[in-house]
């Protein structure tokens, strides 16, 4: 059966999750932060499928929350660099040696430095759900069979990485389950000690599965390449990414604007004709690859526009994006980049559920 034309590619999901978090290391504002993560979530609870791999934004969500969690502890615990004065409690301070000087065990407790800890930890919060909902949305198998050639073999891996955690949380759900309508223990340690072997067993049963499928396919298969190219393939590539990287760093730094765009561009330019060139060692063939059509320009350019309009915002008006926490003060809801938060909810819109 032929795929319904109104699935968009997978990497458009991803350009779009992507443009999302640049947009949250543009800011500190816990209510753009918040905006972000209802249009994240929001899509993701319209748009995602039934299938295991489609189950981790749960996952990404705790993980998130643990994360702001962790963030207000060691702001209790290890102090903060903001100065305060507002004193919430006092905590017995522990006395360190000279040679640890900067950090301290206890003391003072502001409310200045718990605001600050809540926005940077709200921060990466939002960074990892952003994660979680293109892992949500986006089918690891069909973004497989979009890699180039050259990134094939390391794409298999990576796809085999991302999809064995939810199958290995649904078949962790399944025999509970099992376990629970006959009437025996599911947790504790007795409980998990004897669902362990039955997951371990099926994830054994999976992966010689996996591997006689990929041998049956040809996996592995390489052709001769002249060494020049070869040479030739592995400088682009290696450029290209580190430029890749350098551009990224610069882009999500405020003292990286300048150069950042530049780099990332010209570091993509150059790992695209390695990969280009690597795809002639992999010789294989796409059975009804995904196209790139108009849903899956406007899914990743909404991103993209998010990630912009939020950069713009942050070197017009740095203080309504990183609102101070010396003195003490409420955010406030900058209207216009507000406004470009909300572009990140056009593929609710333009995209079709995707059929389970």
């Amino acid at each position: 059966m032929r795929r319904p034309r109104t699935v968009v590619h997978p990497g458009a999901w991803w350009g779009w999750a992507i443009g999302l978090g640049v947009a949250a290391s543009r800011t500190s504002n816990p209510l753009l932060l918040g905006l972000l993560v209802a249009a994240a979530g929001y899509v993701v609870a319209t748009h995602r499928s039934t299938a295991p791999w489609a189950r981790s934004y749960t996952a990404f969500a705790k993980l998130a929350l643990a994360v702001l969690v962790v963030r207000l502890v060691f702001a209790v615990v290890l102090g903060s660099p903001i100065p305060g004065t507002h004193v919430l409690l006092t905590l017995p301070e522990v006395p360190l040696p000279h040679w640890a000087q900067g950090i301290r065990l206890g003391g003072r407790v502001t409310a200045e430095s718990l605001v600050y800890a809540f926005y940077d930890g709200l921060k990466l919060a939002t960074l990892l759900i952003c994660v979680g909902a293109a892992n949500a949305l986006a089918n690891p198998a069909r973004l497989l069979k979009s890699l180039p050639g050259a990134l094939y073999e390391i794409g298999v891996a990576v796809v085999v990485a991302l999809t064995f955690a939810p199958n290995l949380i649904s078949d962790v759900q399944r025999l509970r389950a099992a376990r629970r309508l006959r009437g025996r223990p599911d947790r504790g340690v007795r409980g998990l000690l004897q669902v362990g072997l039955p997951v371990l067993e099926g994830a054994l049963e999976r992966s010689v599965a996996l591997a006689a499928s990929m041998d049956a396919r040809g996996y592995g298969r390489t052709a001769d390449v002249p060494v020049a190219v070869r040479r030739t393939t592995a400088g682009l590539t290696l450029g290209g990414l580190l430029g890749v990287c350098a551009g990224t760093y610069g882009l999500l730094t405020a003292a990286g604007g300048g150069y950042g765009l530049p780099v990332l561009l010209a570091g993509a330019v150059a790992a695209l004709a390695g990969l280009r060139l690597g795809g002639r060692r992999s010789p294989r063939t796409r059975y009804r690859p995904d196209p790139w059509n108009a849903r899956a320009w406007l899914v990743a350019g909404s991103g993209a526009a998010v990630a912009a309009l939020l950069a713009l915002a942050a070197a017009r008006d740095p203080a309504a994006l990183d609102p101070g926490v010396v003195p003490l003060t409420a955010p406030a809801l900058p209207l216009w980049p507000a406004a470009a938060v909300l572009l990140a909810l056009l593929p609710a819109l333009v995209v079709p559920k995707e059929p389970s």
